[in-house]
Parts: C-alpha cells; sequence; structure tokens
C-alpha cells in the first residue's frame, strides 16, 4: 500500500453558511511539499421521487449561478445553517422541502463523492416511492425552481439531450440500475 499524503498546516481562507475553502500544507510519500486546496460541504442528500406504477421521476429545475443555466436534476441538497442531520432524515426534508412529496419509502442506495480531487463532500443516494403529493417548503434561494414529473423514456430523452447534466443525478441514476437489475435476478 502506497503511503498517503500527510497534512502539516491548514488555513480557513473562506467562509460562508454552505462551505469553507482551506489551505493544508502537504508532505507527498516522497517527502516533496507542497498546498493543497480544500472546499469542505457538509453530507448532502439526492433522492430519486419514483412512481412505479407510473415508471415516472420527479425532478427540480433552476438556475445554477456558476453555471449560468437553468438545469433538471433529482432534488438534494444539505440542512441548513450548517445543521446535521441524519442522512434519511435529510432525504425526507430536501425531497418535502423542494417538490412537496412526501414518501412513505426512503430506500438508500449508496454513496457518492461530489469531487473527491478537490472537496470533501459525500452524498447519500436514496429512492423514495409511496409519494403523497404536498406543498413545498423552498428556501429563499430555491425561489425560482420549478418541479414536474417525467416518464423513464422523457428523462432518458433529456440525458441525452444533454438537459440533464448534473453529475450526482446521473450518477444516482446508476444505483438505481443496479437496484433494478439486482430485482430482475
Amino acid at each position: 500500500m502506497t503511503a498517503a499524503i500527510r497534512r502539516t498546516a491548514t488555513r480557513e481562507v473562506y467562509r460562508n453558511n454552505w462551505l469553507t475553502l482551506r489551505e493544508d500544507d502537504i508532505v507527498r510519500p516522497d517527502g516533496s511539499t507542497g498546498v493543497y486546496a480544500v472546499v469542505d460541504k457538509q453530507t448532502y442528500a439526492l433522492v430519486i421521487p419514483y412512481d412505479p406504477d407510473g415508471d415516472r421521476f420527479h425532478l427540480v429545475e433552476q438556475f445554477r449561478y456558476p453555471l449560468g443555466l437553468r438545469r433538471w436534476e433529482f432534488p438534494q441538497g444539505t440542512a441548513p445553517e450548517n445543521q446535521h442531520l441524519e442522512a434519511t432524515a435529510l432525504a425526507h426534508r430536501e425531497l418535502r422541502e423542494e417538490t412537496g412529496l412526501r414518501a412513505e419509502t426512503m430506500e438508500r442506495l449508496g454513496q457518492l463523492d461530489v469531487a473527491a480531487g478537490m472537496s470533501s463532500q459525500r452524498g447519500w443516494v436514496f429512492l423514495a416511492t409511496g409519494l403523497t403529493e404536498g406543498e413545498h417548503e423552498r428556501e429563499h434561494e430555491e425561489q425560482d425552481m420549478h418541479s414536474a414529473w417525467f416518464s423513464r423514456a422523457e428523462l432518458n430523452a433529456m440525458i441525452r439531450d444533454g438537459e440533464i447534466t448534473d453529475a450526482q443525478s446521473l450518477a444516482a441514476l446508476t444505483f438505481l440500475m443496479l437496484r433494478e437489475r439486482e430485482i430482475q435476478r
């Protein structure tokens, strides 16, 4: 096993309500030194709201400021004000907040690392079924968000056509496909 990079010092460069940027002084396995920048963010939950009877999925669309584009994706996020919620509770909260849906069943499918080369953020992927409609509870920052149901064929077309490009949503679908494959066996 290769030796790991070792941190010798760390400094906080920036902080806001959603993230911290730090710089770490490091020593590599060969003894050379360097600096590594890391974006620290809370663990998030991503929810795949799925209606198996209609073979349809509920997505949210919002303006993603860093891209300058509106994007469709699965509901996902962290707890406000750096709260630390248990993963399943966070999934229920995100689903309700962004879509108004309530899930009878919230099944954990797997875990994702967002951008392991620059961020410590990890996320849990959930499949939500037994859904009932209700009022959304969006945060102020989500005021431009829209949500809608899409058939599996529409979802696949949106991916092919570049309407869904969110890496976490695409990776979450991999967990769902693996689950569906296991059920078919």
